[in-house]
């Protein structure tokens, strides 16, 4: 009789513990904030208001979501650094410094790799590139919220007009410090120039560069036009962001959490790629308007110019592999 009595109390005491232990998890917060190097003025910010505003109205407010543009919490290197130790840091980021951390990523930002933003949409949703998030995830502790992100194409913005890969050359192109950046400026002639985002312009109205490249609403929130006048749209580079976060503390999220931030990264990377889409020429229209020369060029010898960057970086057969999915071979 005091042997039932006393399991009746000890499973009476299980019990509670799991219910307080319930009771604890559903009252406890969390915080993210999201660094990001572009303003508030950019499609990508648009896009992380509809991320905070849906995370916390489906988490009710458990999982609250901080946003800084502009690079006030630092370089997106160092931000990734701090998400890998547990911080609770979600890092607007790109294929070029992920790649860093599991090298076929990097191929994503390789020079020329599609021919559409529906082509690399379809890259995105397919089987290959989860293969290479589920790595960053298990072997450095990173995880891809979602990768539909799209930033926009990559031009060239200069002191002098650009219409061939030889006018590049001798010129100090600012561009990320990722090895797949660096090769691809490399490959068209210029000389690439790591710097963080913020000191782009101040380098340029210096002289220490003399030119940068970048997608047309990080041209248009910092005013590089003002410091470059020529705009020459060689779209060299498809740049698509991600929201990434550390497993660390995602881990320790709430099951249900964890599935509305995947959601919900989702939904606000197409909304921010159609607000993207809709805003381009509207943003080559404000620009021409303020001074800036936008002209297009022959994109074949550029093309054939971006050939060594997968020679050099070792993509020859991930490239092939991509062409055969997408038709191409």
């Amino acid at each position: 009789m005091r042997r039932r009595l006393a399991f009746g109390v000890f499973v009476g005491v299980l019990l509670l513990f799991s219910l307080v232990g319930s009771v604890v998890a559903a009252e406890k917060t969390y915080e993210l904030k999201v660094s990001m190097v572009i303003t508030q003025d950019d499609t990508i910010y648009k896009g992380y208001e509809k991320f905070k505003e849906g995370v916390e109205a489906r988490t009710n407010g458990k999982v609250k979501v901080e946003l800084y543009p502009g690079g006030v919490l630092g370089r997106d290197e160092e931000m990734l650094e701090q998400a890998v130790l547990g911080a609770g840091v979600c890092v607007n980021t790109d294929a070029g410094r992920l790649g860093v951390w599991v090298p076929e990523i990097g191929i994503l930002l390789c020079p020329y790799l599609v021919d559409s933003v529906e082509e690399m949409q379809k890259l995105l949703k397919s089987d290959l590139p989860k293969e290479w998030f589920e790595k960053l995830r298990k072997e450095q502790g990173l995880v891809v919220l979602a990768f539909n992100w799209y930033a926009g194409a990559r031009h060239f913005l200069t002191k002098k007009p650009i219409q061939k890969p030889e006018d590049l050359e001798g010129l100090k192109i600012r561009t990320p410090g990722a090895p797949v950046w660096q090769e691809t400026i490399r490959a068209l002639g210029a000389t690439p120039v790591a710097l963080p985002w913020t000191e782009v312009y101040p380098a340029l109205q210096q002289g220490v560069i003399d030119g940068a490249e970048a997608q047309h609403p990080a041209t248009y929130g910092s005013k590089l036009y003002e410091v470059t006048k020529y705009i020459t749209r060689t779209g060299h580079i498809q740049l698509w962001n991600a929201p990434v976060v550390g497993d660390k503390w995602f881990s320790q999220l709430p099951e249900e959490y964890q599935k509305i931030l995947f959601e919900e990264a989702e939904k606000a990377g197409d909304y921010a790629t159609s607000l993207l889409l809709e805003t381009l020429d509207d943003l080559e229209a404000k620009m021409a308007a303020e001074g800036a020369v936008i002209s297009d060029v022959d994109l074949e010898p550029f093309k054939k110019r971006a050939e060594a960057v997968y020679e050099k970086l070792g993509y020859q057969e991930l490239r092939k592999k991509i062409r055969e999915f997408l038709g191409k071979e």
